[in-house]
């Protein structure tokens, strides 16, 4: 089976940023398929190995196994609304060249963002070839209830394309409780959906020791707290800000937070902490997944914040939660949801409530002062990363459900 693939945001783990596709693809790759990988120009994915210049349309090679085509578009988390759609739209366009010309067994696009279905769709309806949608984020719900789009034709727009999308599928793929539930509402009864979440990468992301951090400002006594990812609006991390100025309030000069990645709101949150004399808070740029493994591993506590929008609860699957548990850090989680279900049944962190930096602050003195507890914490994080979200494991279930999508469209009963 060849398996054409489009993720507009593909990295390796030599690159910053999830790999969730690279692993996916790999697996495939060991059962003997063919991957054909469809991207965009963006972050450190620009150093991969291919032919061609950054003045051609394209440049095209074979990474790790994969046959990679990159699009020589220039994505970043800084860019304007208008940039990025227009960036999405060019994305799509091209990719239907290559949805109608290349020769491929089934199409398999990703979102973000809700445009990378649109060759998929293309595929299905004039090739008549298997489509499998695998959906990351609830579109247009989110923009909407995150205010980044108000217009109400452009979500009107959205919302036709995600109808079209979820109809022309042959199967999708939900991340989350949410998003699967979500799929199933807006699809045409009997559409085949599961839920594939994101995993664990228990080789890169392993249970450090504490003395091997090696981080400015940070002293064997401090406890140190790491939040990865974006620095979008969507992430909320003023309220990580809001904390750390109680955080100085009380003199608690031992917690340090470190803000790892990169996004539109850095700058600001930048110029904020430098304002409010927050000391305690240290910004450092993107990495390879190989090398946040390192520090990540070696912290003592996972932040993991979002605005508090109500479609967030049970509608992301966030990679940041999977690595701060495949590392044995206890989470700090700060909005309702499935993950702080999780947070509270396997007692692998603290849950507090949203809008609330007093309770943050509160939880982070109650993880730094009990050193004695944290260590079980750890354990019973990583016990749930191996037990249910092993990337192993849910990359061969992601395999089990292409080629049975492939078999049955073969038969013609999907």
């Amino acid at each position: 089976m060849h398996v054409l693939y489009f993720h507009q945001y593909f990295n390796t783990p030599r690159s910053a940023g999830g790999t969730r596709s690279y692993e996916m693809a790999q697996r495939l790759l060991k059962r003997g398929h063919r991957v054909t990988m469809v991207c965009v120009s963006q972050g450190q994915n620009k150093d991969l190995e291919l032919s061609g210049s950054q003045n051609d349309l394209f440049r095209r090679g074979v990474v790790d196994g994969i046959d990679v085509i990159q699009f020589n578009l220039e994505y970043s988390n800084h860019q304007s609304l208008l940039q990025r759609a227009w960036l999405f739209a060019c994305y799509a366009i091209v990719s239907i060249y290559f949805a109608l010309t290349l020769e491929y067994d089934l199409v398999f696009a990703t979102s973000t963002p809700l445009t990378a279905g649109i060759p998929g769709i293309f595929a299905r309806y004039l090739r008549r070839k298997p489509f499998v949608f695998e959906v990351r984020d609830l579109w247009p719900e989110l923009p909407k209830a995150t205010g980044v789009v108000t217009n109400p034709v452009v979500l009107a727009g959205m919302s036709f394309l995600e109808l079209m999308t979820y109809r022309a599928a042959s199967a999708c793929i939900g991340l989350s409780p949410g998003i699967k539930a979500g799929i199933e509402k807006r699809s045409a009864p009997g559409k085949t959906v599961t839920m594939i979440p994101n995993g664990c990468d228990l080789d890169i992301f392993v249970p450090g020791d504490r003395s091997d951090l090696k981080l400015p400002g940070v002293t064997d006594n401090d406890c140190v707290a790491v939040f990865t990812g974006a620095h979008g609006i969507a992430n909320g991390l003023h309220a990580v800000l809001d904390a750390a100025a109680i955080l100085k309030q009380k003199a608690r000069n031992d917690i340090k937070i470190f803000f790892i990645g990169d996004g539109k709101l850095k700058p600001a949150l930048i110029a904020r902490a430098e304002k409010e004399g927050l000391k305690n808070c240290f910004f450092i740029d993107p990495m390879p997944k190989t090398k946040l493994g390192k520090i990540v591993s070696c912290a003592d506590v996972g932040l993991m914040i979002l605005d508090n929008v109500p479609a967030f609860y049970y509608g992301t699957s966030p990679n940041k939660f999977f690595d701060y548990i495949a590392s044995g850090l206890p989470v700090l989680n700060n909005y309702p949801g499935w993950l702080a279900d999780m947070i509270r049944e396997y007692d692998c962190g603290v849950a507090v409530e949203p809008d609330n930096p007093q309770a943050f602050a509160e939880a982070l003195c109650y993880l730094a002062d009990n050193k004695a507890r944290r260590p079980q914490l750890s354990q019973n994080a990583r016990k749930l990363a191996e037990s249910k979200f092993d990337r192993d494991i849910l990359a061969s279930e992601f395999a089990d459900f292409l080629e049975g999508v492939f078999e049955e469209c073969r038969r013609g009963t999907a």
